[in-house]
């Protein structure tokens, strides 16, 4: 496999091992690399010194409507039905949440059926128009008193920022239930892989077609230039050496910890934080794997400025940058750029499944 007939693919998470997948059966050779010292990007799954499966990312909970991704995927995993549950904290006490209901009737002493529950958000919500911001989303949906209870210092923790200075699609994916559906997701399909992420990625990876390389950054491999052409699915900014400026991201600080006299800690895999503490949530991994095990392990998420980047940060200001660093890309003749770094977008797992699947199909032709 000579460089000049192989495609480079930087970054060995959904995008990239799609990606590589789908050009390796197409015939083209795959150098696939990655500058962490394993495949599956964020959602590498590992077992922990105690046995359990844990994410060392935080949670990753795949959900999807797509029969075709679902299929997809199929391929390389078998698939545990899992459907995420959370709840939301407020001075010790535990509430559904996304907010139901139940929410309602629990917080505020009520016996609400549906047609009440819709008629008590229509009385409480403060109406917006336009809805721009986060906040404008959920006065619009809710109205102050839940706003301030679940969303306002969650937001602040999560993003650093009021929900007033983020766009509306960040809250906008917090669904608001008259019913009592307490799940997470309403998607078609809510599975976990069966023997974990990284065995997906595995088989995913396992084409005598693709070449793996891992604790490789691309910075000392762009030097050679002499691969047909380039996937790149990391930040953007940095493949053109921050020219314009970084853009902003938001990190995870990731503290985990074992409980090896606890057989289950809390009721749902997830559990909200919303106005104490430091971190935003701590889940349960045996909640999403379903493995059984006489202790259990949790990790404590808390965001920060610093570090890996993991959620672009969803302004107006930040998209007008990223533009501009599109607009370079498009000039790239030899390089194509997707997935949730190279595109500063937000997507689920779904997501750039299916945004490297198009991709792959015009590369193909």
């Amino acid at each position: 496999m000579t460089q000049e007939n192989t495609t480079l693919i930087v970054g060995a998470g959904f995008a990239g091992s799609v990606m590589a997948r789908e050009l390796a059966e197409a015939g083209r050779h795959v150098h696939l690399i990655d500058k962490r010292p394993h495949i599956g990007g964020n959602a590498y799954d590992e077992y922990d010194e105690h046995g359990i499966l844990i994410h060392p990312y935080g949670p990753h909970i795949f959900h999807t409507n797509s029969e075709r991704i679902y299929e997809y995927l199929s391929r390389f995993t078998e698939w545990l039905p899992y459907e995420h549950r959370v709840r939301g904290v407020l001075e010790g006490v535990s509430y559904p949440f996304p907010i139901n209901r139940d929410t309602l009737n629990l917080l505020y002493g009520l016996d609400l059926d549906e047609a009440g529950a819709a008629d008590f958000f229509e009385r409480v919500r403060e109406p917006r128009d336009p809805v721009i911001t986060s906040e404008d989303v959920v006065l619009n949906s809710v109205g102050r008193d839940l706003y301030e209870k679940f969303f306002l210092n969650y937001t602040r923790k999560q993003w650093g920022l009021d929900p007033s200075e983020l766009k509306a699609g960040v809250a906008a994916r917090i669904p608001v239930r008259t019913n009592s559906d307490d799940r997470y997701f309403t998607d078609t399909y809510q599975v976990m892989p069966l023997h974990g992420y990284t065995k997906m990625f595995e088989a995913m990876l396992d084409h005598p077609n693709i070449f793996v390389e891992v604790s490789v950054d691309f910075a000392g491999v762009r030097k050679q230039n002499n691969y047909c052409h380039v996937i790149y699915t990391g930040p953007i900014d940095a493949y053109f050496d921050y020219c314009y400026g970084p853009l902003p991201y938001r990190s995870l600080r990731f503290e985990h910890e074992h409980l090896s006299d606890v057989k289950q800690l809390q009721e749902t895999g997830t559990i909200n934080y919303p106005n104490d503490h430091a971190y935003t949530r701590i889940t349960e991994f045996k909640h999403l794997t379903g493995q059984e095990h006489a202790g259990t392990s949790i990790v404590r998420e808390y965001p920060q400025a610093e570090g890996d980047p993991y959620y672009p940060v969803p302004r107006a200001e930040n998209e007008a940058l990223f533009k501009r660093y599109e607009s370079l890309a498009k000039l790239e003749k030899n390089a194509t750029f997707v997935g949730r770094l190279a595109q500063y977008r937000y997507y689920n797992m779904d997501q750039v499944v299916g945004a490297a699947l198009a991709t792959a199909k015009q590369l193909i032709g």
